[in-house]
């Protein structure tokens, strides 16, 4: 469909006015004999518009007849029109059609890579190995063997499990699926002890094979074994078994930090100042003479690559640079005050670490006042699941 349209502008095409009372069947016979009309926009009952190219316009002549509708040419589009309205412009002529060159040939390059299917893995980590394989903006889409780069960097990275690489005009979207990260699995039939793999308080131990190494209230730490590897009977003596057991304990989520009661702080001013650049496939133009006139200032980067239509990117790419001007201040605070700002910093960061919060039994905050700052020591003791399974070897 776009690929008609784009050779109609080309070719040349027209935007028609139709009126006429039989407008349905107007389109229905313009669908019988493959006349192509597109943007089609209703206006009133009895009109419309469309637009279609200048060799199918000579076949309405039939159709309006057939439908009594009345038709008129309200624009004329298309390259044909244009080089007939400059056509006594030389240099913006040759200019034009030096611009179709070279979108024509730029068609030929990718100017945009796109990364989908990553969670753990960075985009700049994908984007770096594609680089490094000879995949990068600016590469000749036809001069690349992307099955063979894809066996590279798979052979690379083991945590890539699948990978695949999609031409779209001048983009590329490169596809990956990552490795889950499974444990060591031992086999059953292998003699292992459980181990603990965090500090903790034992509450609940069930064994359903090995011996028991620790009893409720018991404190561990993490690589004490919890589930010996074998099991010693009375006339079968000692043998050696694949340890099972559910392991239920209390487990400790600390963080301590110094936080000073004088502070510098950053207050925005609300003022900004904008700046633009144009990259030209690395290349940057700055559209601005001047440095910044903020003495302090955060700045943030938005860029946007031009593109023509979806999935056709130019070797241009948009830069605004906006700062946000802001002043340095000293403030004092309460030990209150530091107090409370604080203990909500390190509880976020706490609960980041945490899989489960509804098991969260206590939280404890320990302040410890100093000469001009505080210590603040936040606990959280959260009930879990733990122990991990240990190969014995003689």
């Amino acid at each position: 469909m776009f690929l008609k349209i784009w050779l109609n502008y080309i070719m040349g095409y027209v935007n028609i006015k139709v009126e006429s009372y039989f407008l349905e069947r107007f389109i229905n016979i313009c669908i019988s004999k493959k006349i192509f009309l597109w943007n089609i926009k209703r206006k009133k009952s009895t009109i419309l518009y469309a637009n279609l190219s200048i060799k199918d316009y000579k076949r309405l002549k039939e159709v309006a007849k057939k439908t009594k509708s009345k038709i008129k040419i309200e624009n004329k589009k298309g390259l044909p029109f244009i080089f007939h309205k400059y056509r006594k412009r030389k240099i913006f002529l040759a200019f034009f059609m030096f611009i179709i060159i070279g979108l024509i040939a730029t068609s030929n390059f990718i100017w945009n890579i796109e990364i989908r299917g990553n969670i753990e893995i960075k985009e700049e980590e994908i984007i770096e190995l594609l680089n490094q394989n000879g995949f990068k903006v600016g590469s000749n889409k036809n001069k690349i063997d992307t099955n063979l780069i894809i066996n590279k960097i798979r052979l690379q990275r083991d945590d890539i499990a699948w990978m695949g690489i999609n031409m779209r005009g001048t983009n590329a979207i490169v596809e990956i699926k990552e490795t889950d990260k499974a444990p060591e699995i031992i086999d059953e039939n292998e003699y292992c002890n459980i181990v603990s793999n965090k500090n903790a308080s034992i509450t609940k131990i069930n064994v359903q094979n090995g011996t028991a190494a620790v009893n409720v209230g018991d404190i561990v730490k993490k690589g004490d074994i919890l589930v010996l590897g074998y099991m010693e009977g009375k006339y079968t003596g000692i043998r050696y078994v694949h340890s099972s057991a559910d392991i239920e304990a209390k487990v400790w989520y600390s963080k301590k930090e110094k936080f000073y009661l004088n502070q510098e702080i950053q207050v925005p001013t609300g003022a900004t100042e904008k700046k633009y650049t144009l990259n030209f496939n690395n290349f940057k133009i700055n559209l601005y003479k001047t440095l910044s006139k903020f003495k302090n200032y955060d700045t943030i980067n938005e860029s946007k690559k031009l593109m023509l239509f979806s999935n056709f990117y130019l070797p241009i790419e948009f830069i605004k640079t906006t700062n946000y001007e802001y002043e340095k201040q000293q403030k004092t605070y309460t030990e209150e005050e530091l107090t409370e700002i604080a203990t909500q910093k390190l509880e976020q960061e706490l609960e980041q670490e945490i899989d489960n919060k509804e098991n969260i039994l206590n939280r404890q905050v320990n302040i410890y006042p100093n000469d001009g700052y505080i210590e603040v020591e936040v606990i959280y003791e959260v009930l879990e699941n733990i122990g991990i399974k240990e190969k014995i070897i003689f």
